[in-house]
């Protein structure tokens, strides 16, 4: 079972799910997650390919699932350290918020809000990179990559070097992601042609290439798995 909500922490997502079937793949979306599963807190990395979750039928997860660029300020360690990777929160930050954070779950439970509170206070500390928020915009329209580095005024090395450090990988990956994202979305309430043709793509072959080569599944697949 698998339920979400807007978070109370800006451009975040609260999920939760109880597993039913054990191991699942967990595919590209370009966001980072603070996950409480089996006991402990886990930072979940940006993903450029599929990753496959462990879990036991019955397993409890509830995570924060927060927009590109978000979590390497908050936790102060850079995206591509945790790319396509689960990390325990306490091996990337260990400080007084990660202790309280820990105490709070065990103590009061509902880690769910107990991760949107953490990553509130640590939002009062980060200072965060107004550029980060423009590229991702910029990207998701399909920029070419020197447009966007022209619009945050810096060279492409530049961009290429803030795009793994913020966001695991660079631009043109990222935009890949987030065009298939956005065909996914838009399939929704019309055909596979047209969701290609508004979300960027060349044509339909060119969406089920990306879908194949990013997910590792076919887009009908990846359509009716969401």
């Amino acid at each position: 079972m698998y339920s979400e909500r807007s978070s109370t922490f800006a451009g975040a997502v609260v999920w939760e799910k109880t597993a039913a079937d054990g191991d699942g793949a967990i595919l590209p979306d370009g966001c980072m997650d603070l996950i409480w599963m089996n006991g402990d807190v886990v930072v979940a990395g940006p993903d450029s390919r599929p990753y496959i979750a462990r879990t036991r039928p019955g397993d409890y997860l509830a995570g924060l699932r927060c927009a590109p660029g978000t979590l390497p300020a908050l936790l102060g360690t850079p995206a591509e350290a945790l790319a396509n990777a689960r990390v325990p929160l306490a091996d990337v930050l260990y400080d007084d918020d990660t202790a309280r954070l820990l105490s709070s779950i065990a103590e009061h439970g509902d880690p769910a809000t107990q991760l949107e509170k953490f990553a509130a206070r640590r939002r009062l500390i980060a200072r965060p990179d107004r550029r980060i928020a423009v590229t991702v915009s910029l990207l998701a329209r399909q920029c070419p990559v020197r447009e966007v580095a022209d619009r945050v005024g810096m060279s492409e090395r530049q961009l290429h070097r803030l795009c793994r450090r913020e966001f695991g990988y660079g631009p043109k990956m990222l935009a890949r992601i987030l065009r298939l994202q956005r065909a996914r979305e838009l399939v929704g309430s019309m055909s596979a042609a047209e969701a290609a043709s508004l979300a960027g793509f060349a044509d339909q072959a060119h969406l089920i290439r990306e879908s194949n080569e990013l997910t590792g599944r076919s887009f009908g697949r990846l359509v009716t798995s969401s």
